[in-house]
């Protein structure tokens, strides 16, 4: 088991919300085990322990750093022998199949759709120019080949993180019922968005389901795990995409160590009301966009998104959203501490 010698001191908590922490068991005992990496015995309370060889490593001192211990046993990188993760087949077919991408009638290609979308975009594009701060959809990728080049990076994260790909909050059963999600129980109310960013975001999930996916890739880097990179510019105020996975009672994951993936839904007056989103069952490429470390100066400038909870319908939903123009092989980072400035991100990279 996970970091032995450790017991719980306070319930998980979801991005933006107080994290999980850990201590010693017995805090005034000797506490002999040193990290690692970086040979210090301080702060135990985030020493993992490894469960073969039982040597210590700080949750912030591993590349990728861990930001809460993770369920069952884990292994340091030595015993773990850690990979980068196989790539998934760059094959139309399975990547059809994986994505549950809408077929074109008269053949097994990912539809091109960017005559009768791409249309619509652009007569979009020319109303909202005459506005400011309208939401966009993104622009796809033109060339096929490369779009299938993405979605295959994105396929790739989601199977080594044993995650079905979704692109819409699912409900299921033992978990929070969908009308449990009332935007209207948001303490001190929730914005409202607007028609024309309803019918931008229908249009951004219209592209994905026929496989005109954001234009963005999922790498792999040993220092932050799986992160999201720009395939092609992005001009500010873009949908780059909906936040989604299972949505529960933040009271039914007190006792959950991925809180870490975890993202407010709902924040209500009544605790009991209080929703998440889960994303380690379901989700899609926003679970693998990174955090920044607003503890420095740095860290703050590396912002080109932010999170944004709407009531669209009357149902509370979080849209990751350009605050600037990201060029062509910038990496994505938005603040976990949209809302409550509670979410400790000292010691990402």
């Amino acid at each position: 088991m996970v970091a032995v010698r450790r017991r719980r001191t306070q319930a998980s908590n979801p991005r933006s919300e107080p994290p999980q922490q850990y201590m010693a068991e017995d805090s005034d005992s000797d506490w002999d085990t040193v990290c690692e990496e970086c040979s210090s015995g301080k702060q135990p309370a985030k020493l993992l322990l490894c469960d073969k060889c039982d040597k210590g490593f700080h949750l912030f001192c591993l590349r990728p750093i861990l930001v809460s211990v993770p369920k069952g046993s884990w292994f340091c990188p030595s015993c773990s022998k850690h990979q980068i993760p196989k790539s998934f087949p760059l094959v139309q077919t399975k990547i059809i199949d994986f994505f549950r991408i809408k077929r074109s009638p008269d053949s097994s290609q990912i539809s091109n759709s960017s005559d009768s979308i791409g249309k619509k975009r652009k007569k979009n594009s020319l109303v909202m120019s005459k506005k400011k701060r309208r939401l966009l959809p993104y622009n796809p990728s033109n060339d096929p080949q490369r779009r299938l080049e993405q979605m295959a990076s994105l396929a790739t994260a989601l199977r080594a993180s044993n995650t079905k790909f979704s692109n819409e909050l699912t409900y299921v059963s033992g978990k929070a019922p969908g009308s449990a999600n009332q935007a209207a129980f948001e303490k001190g109310g929730m914005q409202v968005l607007s028609k024309e960013g309803v019918e931008t975001l229908a249009l951004c999930k219209k592209m994905m389901d026929l496989g005109e996916c954001p234009p963005l890739m999922v790498v792999f880097d040993p220092y932050e795990g799986f992160t999201v990179e720009a395939d092609r510019f992005i001009k500010d105020w873009t949908i780059i995409t909906e936040y989604v996975g299972d949505v529960d009672y933040l009271s039914n994951r007190e006792d959950d160590y991925d809180g870490d993936s975890m993202m407010t839904l709902l924040h209500a007056s009544d605790p009991s009301q209080c929703l998440v989103i889960c994303p380690d069952r379901r989700s899609n490429i926003a679970r693998f966009i990174s955090g920044i470390n607003n503890h420095s100066p740095e860290g703050r400038k590396k912002q080109n998104l932010k999170c944004v909870r709407f009531n669209i319908n009357g149902e509370a939903r979080v849209l990751l959203v350009a605050n600037r123009d990201i060029s062509k092989g910038e990496r994505l980072y938005y603040d976990y501490n949209g809302y409550e400035h509670e979410y400790p991100t000292e010691h990402f990279v």
